[in-house]
């Protein structure tokens, strides 16, 4: 499991730049650079208490990483395999305003 930076603070499973999702997935089917790849987990923290202490538990450092971006070097069978992760958007509001910043093309 790659560790994992995550940098969208208004994703309801941001914990201090971690995610508190379990798993994540990165979609980016024909992704040729970093902004054709997103966060397709992404979820607007609404500011609602209620609905943050519903969705998360701690934010953990390593997490599973299904991905979708075929052309990128570190997918294995449409799992992550790169050591280390950065999902990027930090006025994000929803999923396509994120990005893999670890994506790298074949």
């Amino acid at each position: 499991m790659p560790i994992l930076k995550c940098t969208a603070v208004k994703c309801v499973y941001n914990q201090e730049k971690l995610c508190s999702k379990g798993d994540i997935e990165v979609r980016g089917d024909h992704a040729k650079s970093v902004d054709d790849t997103c966060c397709s987990s992404f979820r607007e923290r609404s500011g609602d208490r209620n609905e943050y202490e519903q969705s998360c538990g701690c934010g953990c450092k390593t997490i599973d990483v299904g991905c979708s971006a075929h052309k990128c070097t570190f997918n294995e069978d449409e799992e992550c395999s790169a050591d280390a992760i950065h999902i990027n958007g930090s006025n994000a509001c929803d999923c396509d305003e994120t990005c893999c910043g670890t994506f790298r093309e074949k």
